[in-house]
């Protein structure tokens, strides 16, 4: 039986951890070509360990390291730009250096991936970026300035990046996760001392995602199956962003 992604070159970053591995393991599992990056070596190696993948240590920041990792692949079919990282604060205690960190670390690191692979693109392809709920709403519990611009400028990255591509045939869609448990997430928003650990009972379905529920709706926006859709962001929350607490 055929897969869905069979005969594509799909470009995946943040493959060391979190929704990224799972992102290779389902691509490759759907007959993709998967090539892979990550800062994290450690990571990026056990990735590398359970799943038939050609990965690569990339500071995926570095605008010279992520041509060199881009140029070195050839054409490309997807490019699924997944990695980030980031911090929480308030308006008032963010420092000027802890914005740029995270505009760094969340739209430098989409934006590199997507710039250099934009000439490598094949006619047909497809970009998946990842925003969140945080681009698309306010919070009174978690405090993320920062984290709040760049996830709206990767929303509105994408429907640039559709009306760009169109011509060329290239798609362009994101994902916006709501709460997703991951180890990042346990470790702050979900921590036990965090005002949003019981976040599960604000959320229609009552539950805190899993990677895999994200990136099953990004595997179906990089496959043919979503060639009418291009300029989307698809909202993968259990319902939390559509509807006021309590």
């Amino acid at each position: 039986m055929a897969g869905r992604l069979d005969g594509k070159i799909a470009v995946i970053t943040g493959t060391g951890s979190g929704q990224g591995r799972v992102a290779a393991q389902l691509f490759a599992a759907e007959g993709a070509t998967v090539f892979g990056a990550d800062v994290d070596a450690a990571g990026q190696a056990e990735t590398e360990r359970l799943v038939a993948m050609t990965g690569a240590v990339v500071d995926l920041t570095d605008d010279a390291a992520v041509k060199r990792w881009i140029d070195s692949i050839g054409p490309i079919d997807i490019l699924y730009a997944n990695a980030g990282a980031t911090r929480f604060n308030s308006v008032a205690d963010t420092t000027f250096d802890e914005w740029s960190w995270v505009l760094r670390h969340e739209l430098d690191i989409v934006f590199l991936p997507v710039h250099h692979a934009w000439p490598h693109l094949r006619e047909g392809g497809s970009i998946v970026l990842v925003g969140s709920t945080a681009g698309i709403t306010g919070s009174r519990t978690n405090r993320r300035i920062a984290h709040t611009a760049t996830k709206g400028g990767v929303v509105a990255m994408t429907k640039q990046l559709a009306a760009e591509g169109a011509g060329r045939g290239i798609r362009a869609n994101c994902v916006s996760p709501g709460m997703i448990r991951t180890p990042a997430t346990e470790g702050d928003l979900l921590a036990d001392d965090h005002p949003m650990r019981a976040i599960a009972s604000a959320i229609p379905l009552g539950r805190i995602g899993e990677p895999v529920e994200v990136v099953r709706a990004a595997l179906f926006l990089a496959s043919d199956e979503a060639s009418y859709i291009t300029g989307a962001n698809l909202v993968i929350d259990g319902g939390w962003s559509a509807v006021l607490p309590g």
